[in-house]
């Protein structure tokens, strides 16, 4: 592999395109300034203008959102598994029917595997414009969003419409639903009912890893994060480690497996036998299976990053609460 075809696999932050008109919220107040970007695979994106970095997907989706002060994410959920992990900021992420049934604030570093089957939502409640990253299951990312029947309501009187074929449509510019496509239908209460309310112990002890911890635990290793026996024990399709300066060293390896490289702080040196790149905060690179490489870090200083693997386990409901 040359120098340029890696760099074809590399999303660097300072590139990352964002869409504003994501999700069906994009014109409701208080979350009309958010920013929607998928860096591997379509992501769940109701939009068409979004832009999509890498196309080919490894079994799971790779994106981010980004969000300046007070603006919030709608209650919403999904039907395979969202995993997030702040880049840059302070987030509260809530979840429940009406976002009240809990809530958990995650800093800088730290990873939340949020259980499949509950609504959730998130703001940005740090003085910056504050960035987060996500890993999402499945190929086609569970097929899309299910989003508290408010959120819709909501919508509507502001302009946007979500068809049944998950596309969104702004009647203030003279959109209509195409012949054939209705209106997403609200969840019935039957639905809604179904849907759990877990409390703040049951979902912050079991789904969320801090990151001074897992600086600690990768002192010698690389750190399990989700994985069958790893801090957040789950089985989402992709298993997640945490790697720390002293958690590899400069020997080569391969993987049968695509490898997601995520960087959090620091700067890594990325070597294979047809060149090497360095890659910094925010950027995500794709390894793919077989190719033996090292990592590094390229410079003095703290230095970590996420490593995203896919597994066997199909895609699906994941997380759940015992």
């Amino acid at each position: 592999m040359t120098p340029e075809q890696m760099e074809d696999r590399i999303v660097r932050y300072g590139e990352l395109q964002p869409c504003r008109t994501a999700f069906i919220d994009a014109h409701t107040p208080g979350s009309d300034q958010k920013e929607n970007f998928t860096i591997i695979g379509g992501g769940v994106s109701e939009s068409p203008d979004q832009h999509v970095h890498i196309k080919e997907t490894p079994g799971f989706n790779i994106g981010a959102a980004g969000q300046p002060p007070k603006c919030r994410n709608s209650l919403h959920t999904h039907r395979t598994a969202e995993v997030f992990f702040v880049l840059k900021g302070r987030w509260r992420f809530f979840w429940g029917r009406h976002g009240t049934a809990g809530e958990v604030t995650l800093e800088e570093g730290d990873i939340f595997n949020i259980p499949t089957g509950i609504f959730r939502g998130f703001e940005n409640i740090g003085t910056d414009y504050g960035m987060i990253m996500a890993v999402l299951g499945g190929d086609d990312a569970g097929g899309g969003v299910v989003w508290a029947p408010q959120v819709i309501e909501d919508a509507r009187a502001h302009g946007l419409i979500l068809g049944n074929n998950g596309v969104l449509y702004d009647s203030k510019q003279g959109q209509q639903l195409p012949d054939g496509v209705q209106p997403m239908p609200l969840l019935s209460e039957e639905q809604l009912a179904a849907i759990s309310e877990p409390g703040v112990q049951e979902v912050v002890g079991q789904f969320v890893a801090r990151y001074q911890d897992m600086m600690a635990l990768s002192a010698k290793a690389p750190c399990q994060v989700i994985g069958a026996e790893a801090l957040i024990r789950d089985r989402p399709g992709f298993d997640v480690d945490f790697i720390s300066r002293d958690s590899l060293d400069d020997a080569m390896h391969s993987s049968e497996r695509h490898e997601i490289l995520m960087v959090m702080r620091g700067h890594w040196r990325l070597s294979w036998e047809g060149g090497s790149h360095v890659l910094n905060p925010g950027d995500t690179c794709a390894v793919p299976p077989g190719l033996a490489h090292s990592l590094v870090p390229s410079m003095s200083g703290e230095a970590s990053l996420y490593r995203v693997r896919n597994t066997d386990d199909k895609a699906g409901p994941t997380g759940a609460l015992s």
